[in-house]
């Protein structure tokens, strides 16, 4: 009697744990085909909603497109493919070209030009598109597997139609199991507007090795002494990075395509986050040579023969207090949507794997809020992080200016971003415009991170999609 009763009691704690957590395990799976518009759970950030479903029905994705007909001003076709490729600097590797390249073409755009773009998917076997990072395109144009289009099959093609209304520096990549497509190398640069002269610099990390361009090590433009040189500088790996220009002053230009005002001469470096872009300015000087800084790949750009020295100190350029300020053409003290994103961690099961897995706002993927807005709405959002690690914050469609970091107030140059290094115990206010209707992702750009959860939407009231994650196409727009 005794053995069976120890027996029922071990059996009694057994169920006791078990069950919860075959409870937690069930909850947490995710379906094969799901809508991201039934993810989760609608956030109106205190402003009005039309009805609880309201982001269902009404205007569809697909009709947010770009101009349909005209000629374009820009006809490019990018074909990607799964295959080995040389980097500029002659190593093998094994991944995703575009045009036989990694990175793919450059694409040079004027401002105001229609821009057309036909991806051919010749051999990526879990499909591609092109996101336009940092370009607020239409929201059909988007190029996220999933929510904006279906991803690309082999032996399919998808076309891209955009005006460049927008002048800077941007960068396009796969948004279809981007974790293992951008970093094998399924991107390229794009930029509208820039001059004949300017430098664009693509820093990517083939399996550990930094290059600028494809180019592993240290390589080298031949620049005149005395010009003045913009260097365009794309940061397309997972995580932040200094960088700067060494040899002279230089003066911080623009972020992320937007012109910064009143920028001054510094020396420090530059704190580049996944995703982000920055323009740097500065002379070749009368003897030596600039030096673009990545760590452990450099650019030289100088005479023939010259060289840079030194390095990027320890201290950073602050953007909360570079350049002067200036109006911002909205009002967030009178914002119709105020949000919360705050970013934690904790462990449990994620489509019924265990492990520690990012939160939103203490949920989990893809119990995440849904964040509600109307067109031409003032939104504030606060994104905070108490995860244990840094996070570039990336929102589609939008660009949002920096009101405060932990709680200190912005008093330099507005400082617009569409992606944002929010470090670990750090909290930003942001403010944007409404202004680009759609469904729009809000993620991390650690692309790993995105792809375990920490991932969300932006949706206009009125507006769905008729895609869906899973399902035939096999999307995963992570």
């Amino acid at each position: 009697m005794r053995k069976w009763r120890g027996r029922l009691i071990a059996l009694g704690v057994a169920l006791a744990v078990l069950v919860p957590l075959g409870y937690l395990w069930a909850t947490s799976l995710v379906p094969g085909t799901y809508s991201s518009m039934d993810m989760g759970y609608a956030d109106y950030g205190g402003g009005p909603s039309s009805s609880e479903h309201a982001h269902h029905g009404g205007k569809s994705v697909a009709e947010l497109t770009g101009p349909r007909t005209g000629k374009p001003d820009v006809a490019v076709t990018l074909t990607a493919r799964k295959e080995k490729f040389t980097l500029a600097s002659g190593e093998s590797m094994d991944g995703f070209t575009l045009n036989g390249t990694s990175p793919g073409p450059l694409i040079q755009a004027r401002e105001g030009d229609l821009v057309e773009v036909t991806l051919v998917n010749e051999s990526v076997s879990d499909g591609a598109t092109l996101h336009w990072h940092g370009i607020d395109v239409p929201n059909a144009e988007d190029g996220v597997a999933g929510v904006t289009q279906d991803a690309v099959p082999v032996g399919g093609k998808h076309v891209y139609r955009f005006l460049a209304d927008q002048v800077g520096t941007y960068w396009y990549h796969s948004h279809q199991v981007s974790s293992e497509e951008v970093r094998g190398g399924l991107f390229g640069a794009i930029v509208i507007d820039g001059a004949a002269d300017d430098v664009v610099a693509a820093i990517h990390s083939y399996d550990g090795k930094r290059t600028i361009n494809g180019r592993t090590g240290s390589s080298r433009m031949d620049v005149a002494a005395g010009k003045r040189v913009r260097v365009r500088v794309i940061n397309t790996d997972n995580t932040i990075m200094r960088v700067g220009l060494v040899g002279a002053p230089y003066k911080v230009l623009a972020v992320d395509g937007r012109e910064l005002r009143g920028p001054t001469p510094v020396t420090a470096a530059f704190p580049l986050a996944a995703g982000a872009r920055v323009d740097l300015e500065a002379s070749v000087p009368a003897s030596g040579a600039l030096k673009l800084d990545a760590g452990t790949a450099s650019l030289v750009l100088g005479p023939s023969g010259s060289e840079a020295a030194g390095a990027l100190p320890e201290e950073t350029v602050d953007l909360l207090s570079y350049g002067t300020p200036a109006a911002l053409g909205l009002d967030p003290a009178k914002a119709d949507r105020r949000f919360e994103y705050r970013i934690g961690r904790r462990p449990g099961f994620l489509d019924g794997v265990p492990g520690l897995w990012w939160t939103i706002n203490g949920h989990k993927f893809p119990d995440v809020p849904m964040y509600m807005v109307a067109e031409g709405d003032v939104v504030v959002m606060k994104i905070s992080n108490t995860s244990g690690q840094a996070h570039p914050m990336h929102l589609h469609g939008h660009h949002a200016v920096v009101l405060s970091r932990n709680g200190v107030a912005a008093s330099g140059s507005p400082w617009w971003v569409d992606t944002l290094e929010v470090g670990n115990d750090e909290s930003y206010e942001i403010a944007f415009l409404a202004d680009n209707p759609g469904v729009w992702m809000d993620h991390c750009h650690n692309l790993p991170h995105a792809s375990e959860g920490l991932m969300t939407h932006l949706s206009y009231e009125g507006v769905s999609t008729p895609y869906e994650v899973g399902g035939k196409a096999g999307n995963e727009p992570e």
